[in-house]
């Protein structure tokens, strides 16, 4: 593909909180942590973590961000402009987002005169004086500002002189970014590329240094290409969600604009191997925000790429450009013939090589495991996100996997509150968890409570090994995710439960799939258990117990087997 190559575009990520806006979509500190780094992992250069102030999630992640700092992305604050009649320098909207301490502050302000006095009921003077006077202030502060143009093209509709003259005010108080917002999402391409260009010429009149981004929604279903028509005209900052997430009908979705921009334009978005990681992070995002993945989504679905029978599979084996646009491991993405035994293997193999396993082709394992992760995905189970399983479900295949406890029997009893507190709001739920288990020769029985099924089942089955594995003590469940996978099936339809498990430094999440809920919990808890005790020994870590290792090197040494 012959492309020009052009100047650099600047990402600007809003998933953490446009994109949690969303209908649906409630994401906890540890959720916006790992959505964050797999960002900054993808290489976004900007990733805007939420409103201090607002809410105390984002108040907390900022300040754990502290103590997990991203390698190359800018954490960036979102506010909005003083209050009117206020200074910025007394408003205390303002003190939350200096607190944060990031270096970069995304403030909105109005740009639609008809919000200035219906919505602020304010004047529209006073409205340029709200927005010159906070972002000097805050530039003021050491910060460099974002300043986010709030219904920007409904404002230049009706009223173009004065939306003009809220840009004008950004740019002459030291913003270094005017964001255009699509926000009501009902522009079209061909206006958003004169609205740009108007824009453009009250910054060269100011003489000013100020840049040009683009923030469009998809209330028209052209929120990508409204930002593309931006990014033509000279915008050089692109704001988006990843999967398109946001309100209503969704923001620009990052994982259709990053490749459209960088393979099909020519500009440089992020580097060619942090692209790879954008269907990693499209289908991990996706399970974090517990949302079904798009399959057809275009570059990052299952489906993107996927070839099924008759002319177009044979047109593809001989040259994939046939019916491919791009290969799709530019996108982290794999060709599939759906009716083909070798769709998957590649993946198979790359997963097996993360976790540190050369695993090869020509091995029998690997064909086996691949159909048995076909049939695995069939019943429900998905290991994008629970990276645990399935190496446990590796190690299990090549009999690198010690039976460290064994599960004979659990029980769970639940306790609703009297009926007298739940006519008075306050319903409360208490549950007792017995668990049989046998480690070695010996049998455990214990039980323990908790405030709910599953929280009384982690805590008993905990209770029952900790004397045998002391290290457990030190394990927490901090996120547990369910999943209704057949929904047409009612109360017998079948559930896919994600846990993330955590020893206090390091993350992972496993999975359990059944038609009972506390089944397919039980099952994702004792694996989320059992992985982090073999953990340290999988990575070869002092931490690895003397008696699991030897085990393993037990394991290791005996001739390798096949599958059953």
């Amino acid at each position: 593909m012959n492309i020009q190559h052009r100047s650099p575009l600047w990402i600007y990520d809003t998933t953490l909180r446009d994109g949690a806006q969303r209908e649906g979509i409630s994401l906890s500190v540890e959720d916006k942590l790992t959505i964050a780094h797999q960002l900054d992992k993808l290489g976004i250069p900007f990733i805007e973590g939420g409103w201090p102030g607002a809410n105390p999630k984002d108040e907390q992640f900022f300040q754990k961000l502290k103590t997990s700092p991203l390698r190359q992305a800018e954490v960036v604050a979102f506010c909005s402009t003083r209050r009117p009649g206020n200074q910025a320098a007394e408003d205390p909207v303002l003190r939350p987002i200096l607190a944060a301490e990031t270096r970069w502050i995304t403030l909105f302000g109005k740009s639609w005169d008809f919000h200035v006095t219906a919505g602020l009921k304010t004047t529209l003077g006073e409205n340029l004086a709200m927005i010159a006077d906070s972002i000097n202030y805050l530039c003021q502060q050491d910060r460099q500002v974002i300043y986010d143009a709030e219904h920007w093209f409904d404002g230049y509709k009706h009223n173009p002189a004065y939306a003009l003259e809220t840009i004008q005010a950004a740019v002459q108080a030291g913003a270094k970014w005017v964001v255009l917002c699509d926000t009501n999402g009902g522009t079209l391409p061909h206006e958003v590329a004169e609205s740009v260009q108007a824009v453009r010429q009250v910054i060269q009149d100011c003489q000013g240094t100020t840049q040009i981004g683009i923030h469009t929604h998809n209330d028209s279903g052209t929120a990508v290409a409204n930002a593309i028509a931006a990014v033509q005209q000279g915008a050089e900052m692109v704001q988006g969600t990843i999967n398109g997430y946001g309100e209503r009908c969704g923001n620009a979705n990052l994982c259709t604009l990053i490749p459209n921009l960088q393979l099909k334009l020519g500009y440089h978005c992020v580097e060619p191997e942090q692209l790879a990681e954008l269907t990693p992070s499209s289908r991990l995002i996706s399970e974090r925000v517990n949302l079904a993945p798009d399959d057809h989504a275009p570059f990052v679905g299952l489906s993107a790429f996927a070839h099924k029978g008759g002319i177009h599979v044979s047109a593809v084996q001989r040259d994939p450009q046939t019916y491919e646009h791009i290969e799709p491991q530019t996108v982290g993405n794999q060709r599939r013939i759906v009716i083909s035994e070798q769709a998957g293997l590649s993946n198979v193999l790359e997963k097996a090589n993360h976790c540190g396993i050369a695993l090869d082709k020509q091995n029998p394992v690997s064909r086996q495991l691949l159909q048995q992760l076909k049939q695995l995905e069939h019943e429900g189970y998905q290991f994008e996100a629970a990276e645990a399983s399935f190496e446990l479900l590796l190690r299990q295949a090549l009999e690198q996997r010690p039976s460290l406890f064994e599960l004979h029997g659990f029980d769970v009893h639940c306790y609703c509150g009297s009926l007298e507190s739940r006519q008075q709001g306050g319903f409360s739920s208490t549950a007792l968890a017995t668990v049989k288990v046998v480690v070695g020769v010996q049998e455990i029985l214990t039980a323990a409570e908790g405030n709910g099924p599953v929280s009384a089942l982690d805590a008993a089955l905990r209770k029952a090994l900790v004397d045998v594995y002391p290290s457990i003590a030190k394990f927490q469940l901090t996120d547990y995710k369910v999943r209704i996978l057949d929904g047409k099936h009612g109360t017998s339809a079948k559930t896919r439960v994600l846990v993330e498990s955590t020893d206090g430094q390091n993350r992972w999440t496993t999975v359990g799939v059944s038609t009972n809920i506390i089944g397919a919990s039980y099952q994702a808890v004792a694996e989320g258990i059992e992985y982090g005790l073999l953990r340290p020994c999988f990575k070869d870590s002092d931490e690895c117990p003397i008696g699991i290792r030897a085990i393993l090197n037990d394991l290791n040494s005996a001739p390798a087997k096949h599958l059953a």
